[in-house]
């Protein structure tokens, strides 16, 4: 269909394989869009299913990110929130959380309600949410005014970018937090490991002349903040942890080890650290799971051909960095036994002004939300995750981490309004800058066939997006 962002959705008929987490259901389905609701969701069995088949047209509720950079205010060269929103329609997301390290930091209303105009200014019906910020300026000296933040209506709080240092200023946070009914999402790094580190600390980084990452840095803050909060819950129950772009088999352990004790602990991996390896920066553009043998050892990719691309292209530099094919596969592993709860596609434009320099230099993050449901989707072909489980870590994973506040309920249900997302896992599309709608290029996949087209993204009733 052909049709101008904002309109309402009227007169729709869809067809394909539906995928419904919140009902456990997936199968053939035939879905009637009327007036912006959904009029009517039929299950089609035996020979009225035809050849409709989870390897075709996908029909999912609308995606949610609950962890992205749109820029504004203060970077609009790379990213404004009404750029963004095009961009997350064209990924088949409905709903975003912003995070707050803009410029002004978002530490009190007043900044809150300059991204919440710009949101509604914009035409397009992607919902955005923002988090504010745990400190003020996010400089990790002083609580922000996090009652203010929470009555203007924030999604949770976070310093991301940063972690909060101060384990006094956490705990707090975490205890205020909690009996607010937010969340805190921490940024898991200990910067007196990482100061100077430009890739993670291995095999690679020593070849290339990189000064390590070490695993450590991320590992030794999660379980400082998963050791702060189970004091915490001790007198505020509703304290509640959420760990953003965790890359590390030794953090998702502590997670792991967490959930078991059962405290109200969750995480997200990010699309790049499931797919992407630190041998990309050598130049490698293999996916994570074809970076090891039959046997589950590392490949050598100075031996065996992988390296097809020019070494240090900065759209790979990123924190936390890229890591080894074993912690990726331990997020292919966390994310389908329950460890982690969402993936999060830390979607960060960057200029290239920032961007093309010397790697170390170059201003941390990926342009990833556009490519984030192909990138996923090529982990559901090799068997890693379910079908079933993806759709649920990109839409019900999320709600979930965010609570019932805001009202996010992804979910496919006769009457409700229409908040979906229909993608073409049998299509695929070139990454190029002119295919991409966000302002930032930096994106290791650009030159790269994704299959997995989104073709309509209905927010809130309206078109959002129309291939």
């Amino acid at each position: 269909m052909s049709a101008e962002p904002g309109e309402l959705a009227d007169g729709l008929t869809l067809r394909g394989w539906a995928v419904d987490p919140v009902a456990g259901r997936e199968g053939a389905a035939e879905i009637a869009v009327e007036g912006g609701r959904i009029a009517r969701l039929a299950w089609l069995e035996g020979s009225g299913a035809g050849d409709l088949g989870p390897d075709g047209t996908l029909i999912v509720p609308g995606l949610v990110d609950i962890h992205a950079h749109f820029r504004e205010p203060g970077n609009e060269d790379a990213e404004t929130v009404a750029t963004g929103q095009l961009a997350a329609a064209h990924g088949g997301f409905t709903t975003v959380c912003l995070m707050p390290n803009t410029t002004p930091a978002i530490d009190e209303p007043s900044v809150l309600a300059r991204v919440e105009r710009a949101a509604a200014a914009s035409g397009s019906p992607v919902r955005v949410l923002v988090h504010g910020a745990v400190t003020q300026g996010r400089r990790g000296e002083t609580l922000a005014a996090l009652g203010e933040l929470a009555d203007a209506g924030v999604a949770g709080f976070s310093d991301d970018g940063s972690p909060v240092r101060s384990a006094a200023i956490l705990r707090n946070a975490l205890a205020y937090a909690g009996a607010l009914g937010l969340p805190i999402l921490d940024h898991p790094e200990d910067p007196t490991l990482t100061e100077g580190a430009e890739a993670s600390e291995g095999y690679v980084a020593s070849v290339l002349g990189l000064k390590g990452w070490p695993v450590a840095a991320e590992a030794s803050s999660v379980a400082r903040s998963i050791a702060i909060l189970a004091d915490v819950v001790r007198d505020v129950p509703g304290a509640r942890l959420h760990l953003a772009h965790l890359s590390t088999a030794a953090a998702l352990a502590h997670v792991r080890a967490a959930k078991s004790a059962g405290l109200p602990v969750t995480c997200e991996v990010t699309p790049h650290h499931l797919g992407f390896t630190d041998e990309w920066i050598a130049g490698a553009r293999r996916w994570a799971w074809e970076a090891v043998d039959p046997g589950g050892r590392a490949r050598d990719p100075w031996t065996d051909g992988a390296l097809v691309a020019a070494p240090y292209a900065t759209a790979l530099r990123v924190n936390p960095p890229l890591r080894c094919a074993d912690d990726a596969a331990a997020c292919m592993v966390a994310l389908a036994d329950g460890t982690a709860d969402a993936i999060a596609t830390d979607h960060a434009p960057h200029t290239e002004v920032d961007k093309h320099v010397e790697f170390g230099w170059a201003a941390n993050g990926i342009s990833g939300i556009e490519t984030a449901i192909g990138v996923v989707l090529a982990a559901v072909g090799v068997g890693g995750l379910s079908l079933a489980r993806a759709v649920e870590l990109l839409t019900t994973g999320p709600a979930r981490v965010l609570g019932e506040r805001h009202g996010v309920a992804p979910r496919l249900r006769e009457g409700d309004i229409a908040d979906l997302a229909v993608i073409d896992r049998a299509a695929s599309w070139m990454v190029t800058a002119e295919t991409l709608r966000s302002k930032g290029r930096n994106t290791p996949l650009l030159g790269r066939e994704l299959q997995g087209l989104v073709r309509l993204t209905l927010a809130r009733g309206r078109v959002a997006y129309a291939e």
